[in-house]
């Protein structure tokens, strides 16, 4: 199960540079919206797709003002379709969550562990396909180090875009509590890591703790920004690669700093990226879509200016068009150089588009 049908079966079951610096520079706001806006859209690629559906696509995308993709696996072929009709293509990459057999097989030991002593290589919490990797870890430094190398060295490859950068999610979205039958309203040991010992050793040579015996862990300033820095440091050191290479670097991220810090121990506004898109899902937390503008206003407070932020849209959380307008023209007066789509792009959600272009 990849991200796309997790998302959709959540909500069946009721249930991230615009603005890049390496390629139009920064953007220039009057009265807090900015001038101009680039639009994104996340996608897995279809490879039953023909030259001609693609560019037919793409063209229709580029016309209804989206700038570029985010594409979750790599096809030369509709990487440069979406280039040849104006696009910027972009790879979207799974970083801390992976699932590779090769991996689970041959290095179990690379994966977190919960509070309760469970690895994610063979006890996945959640869902089969969340498989941590502890950023702890050299080796998963390297492993991941090697991984941006591949990808930013493809001519045809525009960008790296960066997914699933956090810890496992140690309280879930409201709206999903239902799904698992768990009540999150405290943070509960098999869904909290990383208590391998590498993680353990480095925080106790730090602070003389061993993170285990913290009485209240969940209530630990020390034993949570350890774990921020851990994932900063990964991906700045991504990020280094990326700039090292002349390739802008993005990612997605939880809808505000506070909730990504509370929830995922993701610690945004402290990278070095060229744009940010915060998955601002509203209906994940039970929110009106008024909500996206406060999701971006915080964002962008915190940010100050250090790079432009991309509001991500759930599009199946929206009633209807209009709704989907209303919450695109909220995020943009709130601050957003553009938006960030997620789910089914169609000729109904591109006029919107082209409505807000006009």
């Amino acid at each position: 199960m990849n991200k796309r049908e997790f998302l959709k079966s959540a909500v069946l079951a009721g249930a991230g540079v615009a603005i890049l610096k390496t390629s139009v520079g920064k953007t220039v706001k009057e009265n807090n919206k900015p001038q101009s806006l680039k639009h994104w859209v996340w996608e897995n690629p279809n490879q039953k797709e023909t030259d001609e559906m693609m560019l037919e696509k793409y063209k229709g995308f580029y016309s209804a003002g989206i700038s570029g993709m985010f594409f979750e696996s790599d096809s030369e072929r509709h990487y440069k379709a979406a280039k040849s009709a104006g696009l910027e293509a972009h790879r979207w990459m799974w970083t801390m969550n992976r699932g590779e057999k090769e991996l689970l097989e041959n290095h179990p030991d690379w994966y977190a562990v919960s509070r309760d002593g469970k690895s994610c290589a063979t006890n996945p919490p959640y869902v089969n396909y969340y498989s941590w990797l502890c950023p702890s870890k050299p080796e998963v430094q390297e492993y991941l180090k090697k991984q941006v190398e591949t990808i930013v060295k493809k001519d045809y490859i525009d960008g790296i875009h960066l997914d699933y950068i956090r810890f496992c999610d140690v309280i879930l979205p409201v709206n999903l509590w239902k799904n698992y039958k768990i009540d999150q309203t405290k943070e509960l040991p098999e869904y909290d890591f990383c208590y391998c010992e590498t993680c353990r050793n480095a925080y106790k040579e730090k602070t003389g703790i061993d993170p285990l015996d913290l009485e209240f862990p969940d209530q630990s300033p020390s034993w949570r920004k350890f774990r921020y820095e851990r994932i900063n440091n990964v991906v700045n050191s991504l990020a280094e690669i990326a700039h090292k290479n002349k390739k802008p670097i993005t990612a997605a991220v939880f809808p505000t700093p506070e909730i990504a810090r509370r929830i995922v121990r993701q610690d945004w506004t402290n990278w070095n990226l060229d744009g940010v898109c915060p998955m601002i899902y509203h209906g994940f937390y039970r929110e009106q879509t008024s909500w996206i503008g406060d999701a971006v206003e915080e964002g962008i407070h915190f940010l100050c200016g250090k790079f432009p932020l991309y509001a991500g849209v759930f599009l199946p959380d929206f009633k209807s068009m209009n709704d989907l307008e209303a919450g695109i023209k909220v995020a943009i007066e709130n601050g957003a150089s553009g938006i960030s789509l997620f789910g089914k792009v169609d000729e109904k959600v591109l006029e919107v588009l082209r409505k807000i272009k006009s």
